[in-house]
């Protein structure tokens, strides 16, 4: 998910503009296991309420009298009102109070057992769905979960630990269209000129990506890869537009698909919306900004972005929300790769240097916030650069670490191992380990763990006597923090010279190496290759 992210990098206030997020960490219920989830919704013209009758399949990890699913209760005319809880067909006492319903069961159910509970419920969602009107005036529905707003308008375990299959059957006016996640498996005309359309998704989700979309929509078959159709659906008004904007969904899907593993899901449908962010990677369909249509195929690397989701963020999950950056740093460097891929690599190293500065302006403003924050208690302010930006940072570093062919062999190997569930940033070290052969407890340590990066100074002479190049390098950031990296070295000769690298490995806060040189260099630079997350490249002859 993202906001028009350039821009709430340089406004970090926005942050405050959407108090309807809730503000804790949501935990999971620890007594239960969400198996399935049956949603039935009725949405209308003549008002915003939905009606909502959710069939949740649940597993008991505990023997319990009682448990609680997320959702939000009605108050000032706005949120969901339950009218009953069954389990097994049987009426269940329960009560509501703020974003929790409490269902006490009457009874020990016991661990290890499975039940059903139905859940018949009304209101008008102050979040999460989207009724509005888009920029054309027409009325839309849109489901806009991320991080924990599903529960505004549906039952569930609202945290990415707990996934589940699960389906949609919405009834809605037949003029509108539904996308939803998973497969369509039914759409049928009703009287009173409704219509009933149901989606079905066999793979197990994090809520935050299960959705419904209803709108007037222009659909497009783009195609196929491996057996996948890709799709696009775009307002009527901006048919023409959208299908070219949105085509580039099937090459990124051929690059993701050969370079990262099997899509997982049955279709890629690509959704102009009303979502707020500048696209939300719901599984197996992606809901983008409305705007992000303009005919010129400006939105690339946010297609890139949102489709590199679908396997890290959606299928390999952040076990905890601290550990964002296993989805949002893994989108990031995706579409870099894609663009390397694509147009080459000046130009990805062009993206890598935007990002860099985004970092380092957004040290400047937080100095002391590392990737892994556990002092954030608001989930808004996961959404930073240190997910993102740093995060992509960190995998292009651990490329440069490990070397292509481990890198590689690290990603396929982490995604297929925690395909279809839930990881933490020491599940990536410890495949990234396995695969390399290196222990890389000092890399995750010091740009996991701790805040900042290095910032480099450099003299360099030469020995016209020893015919050698003397070079110093230092660690000056102004935090007491150190780094240990391979730094690559860029050694300029003569004009028209290819220059030569030597890779030193800076162990110390100021470490010196002479490298054998028959003549004096022209110039010397730090990190010619743009391997390394740093401040400082200049290089001063003495």
């Amino acid at each position: 998910m993202r906001f028009n992210i350039s821009l709430l990098f340089r406004l970090p206030i926005l942050f405050t503009l959407f108090s309807l997020l809730s503000s804790n960490l949501n935990a999971q219920e620890p007594s239960i296991d969400i198996q399935h989830y049956r949603f039935a919704l009725a949405l209308s013209d003549a008002s915003d309420e939905i009606i909502g009758k959710s069939d949740i399949d649940i597993l008991f990890t505990k023997t319990t009298q009682s448990f609680s699913l997320d959702l939000v209760s009605e108050q000032e005319g706005k949120g969901m009102k339950v009218t009953s809880v069954k389990m097994d067909e049987s009426e269940v006492t329960f009560s509501q109070k703020g974003e929790k319903l409490s269902i006490q069961l009457g009874k020990s159910v016991l661990a290890s057992s499975t039940h059903s509970f139905k859940i018949t419920y009304r209101g008008i969602p102050a979040d999460g769905l989207i009724i509005s009107k888009n920029k054309h005036g027409d009325r839309t529905f849109f489901g806009d979960n991320w991080p924990n707003r599903a529960h505004h308008w549906l039952p569930m375990v609202d945290h990415p630990a707990d996934k589940a299959t699960c389906e949609f059957i919405v009834t809605a006016p037949e003029h509108y269209e539904v996308i939803a996640t998973g497969l369509k498996v039914e759409e049928s005309h009703l009287a009173d000129g409704l219509k009933r359309t149901h989606w079905r998704s066999s793979v197990i989700l994090p809520t935050k990506v299960m959705v419904i979309g209803a709108a007037r929509f222009a659909i497009q078959h783009v195609g196929t890869y491996e057996g996948i159709p890709v799709t696009s659906w775009v307002y009527p008004q901006d048919r023409e537009a959208g299908f070219h904007d949105y085509a580039l969904a099937l090459p990124v899907l051929e690059y993701m698909t050969t370079h990262i593993g099997p899509y997982p899901y049955v279709k890629l449908a690509n959704v102009q919306s009303k979502t707020r962010y500048g696209g939300m990677e719901n599984a197996s369909n992606i809901f983008y900004a409305e705007n992000s249509v303009t005919g010129d195929r400006s939105s690339e690397r946010l297609i890139a972005h949102e489709v590199a989701h679908q396997w890290f963020g959606n299928s390999a999950s952040e076990e905890e929300w601290f550990h964002i950056w296993l989805s949002e740093g893994f989108a990031t460097y995706f579409t870099h790769l894609y663009i390397e891929h694509t147009y080459g690599r000046e130009e990805m190293l062009k993206g890598l240097l935007r990002d860099r500065n985004t970092v380092l302006s957004f040290h400047e403003r937080v100095p002391n916030a590392p990737i892994v924050d556990t002092t954030i208690t608001d989930l808004n302010y996961l959404l930073s650069p240190n997910s993102y930006q740093k995060g992509s940072w960190v995998l292009h570093m651990l490329r440069g670490v490990v070397g292509d062919d481990a890198f590689w062999k690290g990603i396929q190997t982490y995604y297929d191992r925690y395909k279809l569930s839930n990881a933490l940033t020491e599940d990536l070290q410890a495949v990234m380990e396995e695969v390399s052969g290196m222990k890389l407890d000092w890399f995750f340590q010091e740009w996991i763990y701790q805040p900042g990066q290095p910032e480099y100074a450099g003299t360099w002479t030469y020995d016209k006597k020893e015919k050698a190049l003397v070079v110093e390098i230092e660690q000056v950031q102004a935090e007491n923090l150190f780094f240990h990296m391979p730094l690559e070295i860029g050694v300029l000769g003569k004009k028209g010279e290819e220059p030569m690298v030597t890779s030193m490995l800076i162990n110390d806060r100021k470490v010196s190496f002479r490298i054998p040189l028959d003549e004096k260099p022209t110039k010397v630079v730090i990190d010619p290759n743009i391997w390394v997350l740093s401040k400082g490249k200049e290089m001063v002859e003495e």
